[in-house]
């Protein structure tokens, strides 16, 4: 069989009928010349949607009309699509939309008092389901349901991969359906050994690109997105940006890790250690070159801008004034670690330690109930975590400039700073 390509499509790509159209003529005239398999997002702002819906069930609030948002939204798309294409749909080739929700609607119904998280997938996971389910119908390609084959631990919301068995059971399952024609499945999801739903973490469809493009030993994967490239900064937030037309995967890595929006954290490695090239195409502009990801060397690039909002800045002191020991950093690395809370920046004084996460109210609130009889904890919400990677002088100034820093820290390459 030919190597086969992944194409990887996210929100913004199906948000709407003619989004899909577009996605269908780049499948269509870019797809037809290996074997593919096509990766597909929850649509738009589904997945804030669904964990709206989550929170309601939770505390036992009344949810019908978000409910009933959700589904006509979906539902909408389905006929619009369903008109221009000027022919029903093939039943065989995906669940219905209707079944789908249905299914959703009684999950919601069980939700309450319990395994946050583990409920949280159960609910959240719908979002890929129902827009692959669309996406497969329109194009009437099949369909394929990926958590039982992308195996995970119960980690639930950041489902940590059985390599061995996942590939197995892709390698088992993929060749002979990709040989009678493309394939389509869903992004982000995963499955524990006894069938329950997991998530791979929130933007985790680029890491499910990747683990099946290891599992298929895949001659590329490209990620369509609403922009030209890998640029080196947010366009929203920085209006001169400029996109690198080739870089490395180490250096990508790196950005990735601070928080370049552009590509999950996880997706590089698995290429990485396959060699196998990730191309970020735009849908708006597919005839564009993009950015060319492989193992390369290149000239010193241009200084990266990362902006990481919504995070929490957190101080331990000890309360006797002790210094921060060894022992001290332990027990507190394992707090982090029950409360599921990654560190963005750490540093530490003689009887402090400091660092920055992602905020999240029932982590955090977790996280000072573990440690507030041994330390004495200070934090700030609201707060933006700038990177900037290959930092010069000038790039420094530029976004220093006028802001009170919190905190700030560099290394030969990177530069990083919490302000308000």
């Amino acid at each position: 069989m030919e190597k086969v390509q992944i194409y990887k499509f996210g929100g913004a790509s199906v948000r709407d009928a003619a989004a899909i159209q577009n996605l269908a003529s780049i499948v269509q005239r870019y797809g037809s010349e290996q074997p593919l398999l096509v990766v597909v997002s929850a649509m738009g702002k589904t997945t804030n949607a669904l964990e709206e819906l989550f929170q309601l069930a939770y505390v036992g609030q009344d949810y019908t009309a978000q409910l009933a948002r959700l589904g006509a939204f979906h539902q909408n798309i389905a006929t619009e699509l369903e008109e221009a294409n000027g022919v029903a749909p093939d039943d065989a080739v995906a669940p219905t939309l209707s079944e789908m929700l249905t299914e959703l609607a009684d999950g919601l119904a069980t939700v309450g008092p319990g395994d946050y998280d583990r409920q949280y997938d159960q609910i959240v996971s719908f979002g890929e389901l129902l827009a692959t389910s669309i996406v497969a119908r329109a194009l009437g390609v099949r369909w394929l349901d990926c958590r039982p084959l992308i195996r995970t631990d119960h980690t639930w919301r950041e489902g940590r991969l059985d390599w061995p068995t996942t590939e197995r059971n892709i390698a088992a399952t993929l060749p002979e359906l990709l040989a009678k024609g493309p394939v389509l499945t869903q992004g982000f999801l995963g499955g524990t050994a006894g069938g329950a739903t997991t998530t791979l973490g929130r933007e985790g469809s680029d890491y499910t690109a990747a683990i099946f493009a290891y599992c298929l030993r895949a001659a590329s994967v490209t990620i369509w997105k609403d922009v030209a490239g890998l640029l080196n900064a947010d366009p929203k937030i920085f209006p001169d940006t400029v996109r690198y037309a080739e870089i490395s995967y180490r250096e990508t890595i790196e950005m990735a890790y601070y928080g370049a929006s552009v590509i999950h954290p996880k997706t590089l490695k698995p290429l990485a250690d396959r060699s196998i090239p990730l191309r970020i195409k735009s849908f708006l502009d597919p005839e564009a070159e993009g950015t060319l990801v492989h193992d390369c060397q290149h000239p010193a690039l241009a200084p990266a801008f990362i902006c990481k909002t919504d995070q929490c800045l957190l101080s331990f002191e000890s309360k006797d004034f002790a210094f921060i020991s060894e022992e001290n950093l332990e027990v507190i690395f394992g707090a982090l670690a029950q409360a599921k809370l990654k560190i963005n920046v750490m540093q530490n004084s003689a009887i402090s330690f400091s660092v920055c996460t992602d905020f999240s109210e029932r982590r955090i609130s977790k996280l000072l109930d573990l440690l507030r009889e041994q330390f004495t904890l200070h934090y700030n919400t609201g707060l933006t975590l700038f990177t900037i990677k290959n930092y010069d002088a000038a790039s420094i100034t530029r976004l220093t400039a006028g802001r009170g820093l919190l905190l700030e820290q560099r290394t030969r390459s990177t530069f990083q700073f919490v302000c308000k």
